[in-house]
């Protein structure tokens, strides 16, 4: 992604833009009232000017973007003051966004590509190819820039040792590599890397990857024990990645010691972390010792959104708070593990016999890491020494065919949706949308979907709970038998006590939110709600209105008096039992009608 700023700017400062930028085409602006802002992009260096009124909402400016610079909607995201302005249909007044603020647009890649060539002569060719052209067309394009250094014609190109035929799309073989970086080798004459590019902005988010990958003669297989606590190579002193084992009864499953250690394996013989265009921190593809798959995803802590070394440029946050309300930065990678912790497998709650398996939602295997490599996003003038170690999540990669924001819901097994919403409800998941549920054909070719990304998941508060599930026709589908057995055996002490076993010990109001919300998980789910029913409580329908379980929250509260916390969660009981029976009754009158 690429970090591009975006400031609303006052009668002065604009004035003072269109004279000295933009004044040719900047007449209209002059026209402005007191209900409108000019927002100035900034793209390369250079100041587009926008105005919007106070009463668009995030949607219209985000359309309005579009229009005027062609970065698609979905594209895009925009952060103000330390928080994304994640809800599309809420004004640009309800973020209390002001003239002289300062915005921040993060652009997904576009579906243009930056072709790098470098010929076995020393010689360095770079042009531009639409990801939805051919095979046969970036050949040509590669034989035309080379200006008579080479004539691919007659020659063959490879992606991970695969010969490409002609008529193959380019987004196909970018879909395999499940990155947006497509890795090319031209046979004999010359080597092609590919990074893609948001038109005319330049990203350096995405590292070019070599040409050979099995060549690489100044590494050695490293020799090492896989249950070692460190797993640095003696061959490679520059080079560590080994896990953070806070309680020594908590050991590692061998299924994450093998993720660790093959992770490790591409390290030592030179494959470096290829750094995602997804996302709005430092989230790092990592390949095998072969170099052609890659087993797992690391995200460093200090690489957070709003954290120190955020690659994006995205400012400091000011209060320590994370981008969604109740979470903080530096945080993420916690919650990241935590989240596999939580999803318990079918065979019962997690333990050293099941540590490695599966659980119920599908939340990929995670381990809390310590890693060292040069490939990684430090500040400018930094020098990279092995004492700058990264802690951070590594998680299995996961194998897939695109997302659900890609595909859409309507194919979707119902049981594959629940299993997600029950993830969901139950960790008050504060940034569920369609772009980090994976989509993957399992056997017979049965769609399964995959939930990854839950740095914001156990929040302190419900404020910035939203499932994008949530109106999708499958949430208004009953939860099956199985689903029903799993929820009736999930335990809020249990958990709590779990995650202190493995080292996070959960802030009183982390703690309550989850209490709270396997709570109302367990009580909806025995009255026969539909994921919809008890995830409309959870979720606000507007910026400014309290959802449900806030305001369940708050008359709890305020009833609490000196009442210690099991009181308190008791009053919470009693009144969500309330709101529960309310609710039941009033889809028992809609199903009359």
């Amino acid at each position: 992604m690429s970090a591009v700023d975006v400031a609303l700017s006052s009668p002065f400062q604009e004035e003072s833009v269109r004279s000295s930028r933009h004044s040719s085409n900047n007449a209209p602006l002059g026209l402005c009232t007191n209900e409108s802002i000019v927002i100035y992009i900034t793209v390369g260096g250079s100041v587009v000017p926008m105005r919007v009124l106070k009463s668009d909402s995030i949607a219209s400016v985000k359309l309005r973007i579009q229009t005027c610079q062609g970065f698609v909607v979905k594209r895009q995201k925009l952060v103000f003051g330390g928080r994304e302005l994640s809800r599309n249909d809420c004004l640009v007044r309800d973020y209390g966004v002001v003239n002289g603020n300062f915005l921040h647009l993060i652009l997904k890649l576009s579906d243009l590509l930056v072709i790098n060539v470098s010929t076995t002569c020393g010689q360095d060719f770079e042009f531009h190819v639409d990801r939805h052209q051919n095979v046969g067309y970036l050949k040509r394009q590669i034989a035309k820039e080379g200006n008579g250094y080479f004539d691919l014609e007659d020659k063959d190109l490879f992606c991970n040792g695969e010969k490409l035929e002609d008529l193959r799309l380019i987004d196909d073989i970018n879909k395999n590599t499940a990155d947006a970086v497509v890795h090319l080798v031209v046979q004999k004459s010359a080597k092609v890397w590919a990074k893609p590019v948001d038109r005319d902005v330049e990203l350096s988010v995405v590292a070019a990857a070599t040409a050979n990958w099995n060549e690489n003669p100044q590494v050695k297989e490293p020799t090492r024990d896989l249950q070692a606590l460190s797993t640095k190579n003696k061959n490679s002193p520059d080079v560590l990645l080994e896990p953070i084992i806070v309680n020594p009864k908590a050991k590692l499953p061998q299924s994450l010691w093998d993720l660790i250690n093959s992770a490790l394996d591409g390290l030592v013989k030179g494959k470096t972390p290829i750094r995602s265009s997804e996302g709005t921190g430092g989230t790092y593809l990592m390949l095998d010792g072969s170099g052609n798959k890659y087993v797992a995803v690391f995200k460093p802590i200090d690489e957070e959104p709003l954290a120190v070394n955020n690659p994006q440029n995205l400012p400091l946050s000011p209060t320590g708070e994370g981008l969604k309300r109740g979470t903080k930065v530096g945080e993420g990678a916690f919650r990241e593990v935590a989240a596999f912790l939580l999803d318990h497998p079918k065979t019962g709650p997690r333990s050293f016999s099941n540590g490695g398996e599966i659980g119920f939602s599908g939340v990929p295997p995670t381990a809390l890491v310590q890693c060292l490599h040069n490939g990684f996003h430090y500040p400018d003038g930094f020098q990279w020494s092995p004492e700058n170690i990264k802690i951070g999540s590594l998680q299995l990669f996961m194998s897939n065919c695109g997302n659900c924001e890609d595909i859409g819901p309507q194919d979707f097994p119902v049981e594959e949706v629940h299993k997600i919403s029950v993830f969901d409800i139950r960790t008050a998941n504060a940034d569920r949308h369609a772009g980090n549920i994976l989509v993957n054909k399992g056997e017979n070719r049965r769609t399964m979907l995959t939930p990854i990304d839950h740095g914001y998941c156990l929040p302190e508060k419900f404020e910035d709970c939203t499932f994008d599930w949530l109106y999708w026709p499958q949430a208004r589908q009953p939860f099956s038998a199985e689903a029903i057995e799993y929820i009736k055996s999930l335990d809020a002490e249990e958990d709590i006590a779990l995650l202190r076993f493995y080292g996070w010990e959960l802030s009183l109001e982390c703690a309550r939110v989850l209490r709270i919300s396997t709570m109302l998980l367990k009580k909806g789910a025995e009255r026969g709600l539909t994921p919809f029913g008890i995830g409309s409580m959870m979720c606000r329908e507007n910026l400014n209105k309290e959802s449900a379980i806030e305001e369940i929250v708050r008359e709890a509260m305020g009833a609490r008096g000196s009442r210690d916390e099991t009181e308190f969660l008791q009053t919470v009981s009693e009144l969500m039992d309330v709101r529960l029976e309310r609710l039941l009754k009033e889809e028992e009158e809609d199903d009359k009608k």
